[in-house]
């Protein structure tokens, strides 16, 4: 979590990760983990998706999710980008969603309190303008 945020409008606010769908997890594993130096946190999800957060050294984090069967292979041009969402971290995901929700933006996951893999959070998710997802992340 920030310290000090001077935002005044989301409690709490700053960047808690960025989303990344691999092509390779292995070869992502081995950059991220191994070559920079990034700490595993938590491992979660089911045994054909394991998805690991990484702690990048200052409290945020990137956050790797292993491919799945229609995942585009490394090289390969596709649409689909290789960032999933970008997360904000806020001391009240509630509050926060509703003041995106107030301003119009369509939330497409509302607040809900989950473990993942041993962090408690609060997590909920909205649609920016380019159709980007961004999730406000709450650590308990």
């Amino acid at each position: 979590m920030p310290v000090g945020s001077k935002n005044q409008v989301i409690p709490g606010c700053g960047t808690h990760h960025v989303a990344v769908q691999t092509r390779d997890w292995d070869a992502s594993l081995q950059l991220y983990r191994d070559v920079l130096g990034m700490k595993s946190v938590a491992v979660f999800g089911p045994e054909d998706r394991r998805i690991m957060l990484l702690d990048t050294g200052d409290g945020s984090h990137i956050e790797l999710f292993q491919p799945t069967g229609d995942t585009p292979s490394p090289g390969s041009t596709s649409p689909n980008d290789p960032v999933t969402h970008i997360a904000l971290a806020t001391t009240d995901a509630r509050t926060a969603i509703e003041h995106v929700r107030s301003h119009g933006y369509e939330v497409t996951v509302e607040p809900k309190d989950v473990n993942l893999g041993g962090l408690d959070v609060t997590v909920a998710f909205f649609k920016g303008p380019s159709g980007e997802v961004v999730e406000f992340f709450q650590l308990h």
